[in-house]
């Protein structure tokens, strides 16, 4: 397996139980200590928001996003600091596909250093599809 870009959905498949595809996620992350997982700034910003979302609604106590949290820290995660160049081009990619910002920030991320894209987002997957961005979940556009 080579190194790869993951985003917020596959991450959260692999935490939690009831998320889609956690069979295929959960294969590709438990077996994560000989590759790097590129993420994008807004990664850990965008979990965090997430796992407070889920504890505020009560779909998870304190302890339980503790816990995710460790796991998540335990990852081979580099954080990719984008720089100001990379402000234009995901905006022309959030245009060309019809992505948020966040999610063409994973894109242009996965084109920038060539790599493969994890992410159970449709519309993103599509947009890596249309960019010949390999998929190491093998899931289709």
């Amino acid at each position: 397996m080579r190194d790869f870009v993951l985003d917020a959905s596959v991450a959260l498949a692999w935490l939690l139980p009831d998320e889609a595809c956690a069979a295929s996620v959960g294969a590709l992350l438990d077996d994560a200590e000989n590759i790097t997982l590129v993420v994008p700034e807004l990664w850990r910003l965008e979990i965090a928001n997430i796992l407070l979302t889920a504890e505020w609604t009560n779909r998870f106590r304190a302890q339980e996003i503790d816990f995710f949290i460790e796991r998540l820290e335990a990852l081979p995660v580099a954080v990719w600091r984008d720089d100001i160049s990379s402000f234009g081009d995901v905006i022309q990619l959030g245009r060309k596909h019809r992505l948020t910002a966040y999610d063409a920030s994973y894109l242009n991320l996965a084109l920038r250093l060539g790599l493969p894209l994890a992410t159970l987002d449709k519309p993103l997957r599509r947009a890596a599809n249309a960019e010949n961005i390999p998929d190491p979940l093998g899931l289709a556009a």
